[in-house]
């Protein structure tokens, strides 16, 4: 949390240094590219809370040893967009939205994690069914705008986009959907977005098989 420091008459803001703890994965891959993108004051390390012998080391932080875990200051928040959103606070950015465009934000966040995610490869022609909805309906939006929001860039896009970096996995039919094609390249001209991992310690996921 913020501490308040006063000096010559002015108030200004510092924060304690934190703790992401993070892996490749989808969702530790967001918080690691919000962070990033805010220019976060932060540590990054890369864990294995699952790993055999690990978990008595970051239970304490999340007793679903699950990552991202942001510890700071003696506490630990967990959830990649709880995360987002503190860092947005922290960084006195709008990047989480706060005034009128906050519910319209938190619509496409909720949104994005029912309907545009992975697909399940045990029912792939109902996946593949269900992703073509769902991106139809980011076509239309997309086609009018160039992020999902009206006033610009927010985290409805980065959750919105959380899985499209592994594209090479799941191979959805991007192309089809010239819209959401474009804003995915769009997010990737974004180096934090990119490449959240540049310049960390961040063991490469295994390779797709051939």
């Amino acid at each position: 949390m913020p501490i308040l420091a006063r000096s010559e008459g002015t108030e200004r803001k510092t924060f304690m240094t934190g703790t992401l703890y993070f892996s490749r994965n989808p969702n530790p891959r967001l918080a690691v590219a919000v962070a990033r993108h805010l220019r976060a004051p932060l540590t990054f390390e890369f864990a294995e809370p699952l790993a055999p012998g690990q978990a008595d080391r970051y239970r304490h932080l999340n007793p679903s040893l699950r990552l991202p875990i942001l510890a700071e200051g003696g506490d630990s928040l967990w959830e990649a967009d709880a995360i987002a959103c503190r860092l947005s606070h922290q960084q006195g950015s709008d990047f989480w939205r706060t005034g009128a465009d906050q519910a319209d934000m938190v619509r496409w966040i909720s949104w994005a994690r029912d309907h545009f995610g992975p697909l399940d490869e045990g029912v792939l022609a109902q996946g593949l069914a269900l992703f073509r909805d769902s991106a139809a309906v980011l076509e239309a939006r997309l086609s009018q705008r160039p992020w999902l929001l009206t006033s610009g860039l927010s985290h409805a896009d980065f959750r919105m986009a959380t899985f499209l970096p592994f594209n090479d996995v799941a191979k959805l039919p991007l192309s089809d959907y010239p819209a959401v094609a474009a804003w995915h390249q769009r997010l990737m001209a974004l180096p934090a977005w990119a490449d959240p991992f540049a310049g960390l310690t961040a063991p490469e996921l295994p390779p797709v098989p051939a």
